[in-house]
């Protein structure tokens, strides 16, 4: 089955390049997606298939097809969840450390989704294909905490939504090296991929994306300073790159510390404590805390 959606250049369309428009015309697909889609001969003007590049010109109809998705060639795996909530339209979960999110080539099992296939059966939504069925946003692999996945397409449109426009409540907490000295602050930087190491995120003013977090105090110790962060955007490695950037980064952070850490820890110290959304069927607001995880508590009392 075919799902084919078809519409007439508007005005404001004229001159813009189809990957752009097709992007802002469906929300909830990226812009890599889309690409990809329109690579694989699925997009068409005037009958005629175009390539991403093409701009878009008056009264040019626009025809679509997105593939139903396949059933995922990635096993359900018996894999412990500890869920904070479920209902028919979305599950949260606590994450644990050293847990990927989702697969990737030449890493199928012991993912998120792995476990999430065996919990949920046939009940995840589809938009993200076939190696992140349910998968809306996601979190690093040593970052621990809660996490939103949904179980149908209706509710994975209606979250991305949120996301887009920056309405989900995300608070995290962390120890970072040294004591900050203000109580509170902003950081207003943009992201994106490092110019030299592709594996990174930095500070990026001229390709990056707008990225601002909001931190606060929790309390302060010799060496160290343990923190509340809210996220106003919510870019890849955001708290990571934002922290280092002013001279604290995250305790543990094998990639953007750049200093020997004196416990034995796994990645950075990062907990995704607050999560906060319209439900997408009740339209109220939800929200949900992850406990912090053992590890955590416990370097704290050690501080």
């Amino acid at each position: 089955m075919i799902n084919e959606i078809v519409f007439d250049t508007t005005p404001e369309m004229e001159e813009e390049r189809i990957d752009k428009c097709i992007s802002a015309y469906m929300t909830t697909l990226s812009r890599s997606y889309i690409q990809r889609i329109i690579k694989d001969g699925n997009v068409f003007v005037n009958d005629k298939p175009v390539k991403s590049n093409y701009k878009l010109k008056a009264e040019d109809t626009v025809r679509f097809t997105l593939p139903t998705c396949v059933e995922p060639d990635i096993p359900a795996q018996n894999i412990p969840l500890d869920i904070l909530y479920e209902d028919q339209d979305i599950l949260i979960v606590n994450k644990p450390k050293n847990m990927v999110v989702h697969p990737a080539p030449g890493h199928y099992e012991g993912t998120l989704v792995n476990a999430v296939l065996y919990h949920c059966k046939d009940n995840l939504s589809g938009i993200n294909g076939v190696l992140r069925p349910g998968i809306v946003h996601r979190i690093d692999k040593n970052t621990t905490g809660s996490l939103i996945i949904c179980k149908n397409d209706e509710a994975h449109h209606a979250i991305a939504a949120l996301l887009k426009t920056h309405n989900i409540t995300r608070t995290y907490h962390a120890i970072v090296y040294g004591r900050i000295k203000e109580e509170q602050g902003t950081i207003n930087a943009p992201i994106g991929r490092h110019p030299n190491d592709r594996k990174k995120m930095a500070i990026n003013d001229k390709n990056g994306k707008r990225a601002v977090t909001h931190y606060k105090i929790l309390q302060h110790f010799d060496q160290y300073t343990y923190i509340e962060c809210q996220l106003e955007t919510g870019r890849t490695h955001q708290i990571r790159v934002h922290m280092a950037s002013i001279g604290h980064p995250i305790l543990g952070d094998d990639i953007y510390a750049n200093r020997k850490c004196p416990f034995v820890l796994e990645g950075q110290v990062l907990h995704a404590m607050t999560i906060g959304f319209i439900h997408p069927r009740s339209q109220k607001y939800v929200q949900f805390e992850a406990p912090l995880p053992e590890y955590f508590k416990k370097l704290l009392a050690i501080l």
